[in-house]
């Protein structure tokens, strides 16, 4: 048996959502929450194999709900249940942790596969979001991510100079700091600008703060 809690403030819907997971199709509704708050102090007790959270609720919403249940040393997995299918509702549930998002108007077929696939460790997106989270991956995401693992691709000596570089030292300033020839640290700037694919200083300072090689007010120092 798949162990489901409910989490809602209609009770009206959590009746309705235990007589589709039924014990016929192997799933035993063992909490339910009017909340998120109650969800967050009890659920950690109950120990559900699976959470099907609303959004708007009221004291603690389903978004930063899902987040503490996500925080907890044994993470619950969450399946986000709303009417809502804007991106700012998506992307709050996805980036809260949870491991799925399916819309309240879905079949009860949708719902069961959903809450089978979350409960078996597998994700599980509304196929009417679906295609907004692939575009949104190709558009934001995997850019972000190949733009970070360029980072990778320097060496340490280049990191230094990075470091220094994004705190305002110039080639002289870092060559003294690092003990080189000025002439191998301009070799050092052409090199992470092709590595990190800027055409510029200012770009290469830029590309330092947006992926945490430096934070404001931070040490000059490698």
């Amino acid at each position: 048996m798949i162990r489901v809690a409910l989490v809602d403030d209609q009770a009206i819907v959590r009746t309705g959502l235990a007589r589709i997971l039924s014990p016929d199709d192997g799933f035993e509704v063992v909490a339910e929450c009017a909340d998120g708050r109650e969800a967050v102090e009890e659920l950690p007790a109950v120990r559900p194999d699976v959470v099907l959270m609303d959004i708007r609720m009221p004291r603690l919403d389903g978004i930063a709900a899902t987040e503490q249940l996500r925080a907890v040393p044994d993470p619950i997995p969450v399946l986000v249940l709303t009417t809502f299918g804007e991106d700012e509702v998506l992307w709050g549930a996805i980036e809260s942790g949870a491991a799925g998002f399916v819309l309240k108007d879905s079949s009860a077929e949708e719902l069961i596969a959903a809450v089978r696939a979350v409960a078996a460790g597998g994700a599980w997106f509304d196929p009417g979001v679906a295609s907004r989270v692939l575009d949104r991956y190709r558009r934001v995401v995997a850019p972000a991510t190949r733009d970070a693992a360029r980072l990778d691709l320097l060496t340490e000596r280049e990191h230094d100079v990075l470091r220094l570089m994004a705190r305002g030292a110039t080639n002289g300033e870092i060559a003294a700091t690092l003990y080189l020839a000025e002439a191998t640290v301009k070799t050092h700037v052409g090199s992470i600008f092709a590595k990190l694919g800027v055409r510029d200083r200012p770009a290469a300072i830029v590309f330092a703060y947006d992926h945490g090689v430096v934070t404001p007010g931070s040490s000059p120092q490698p």
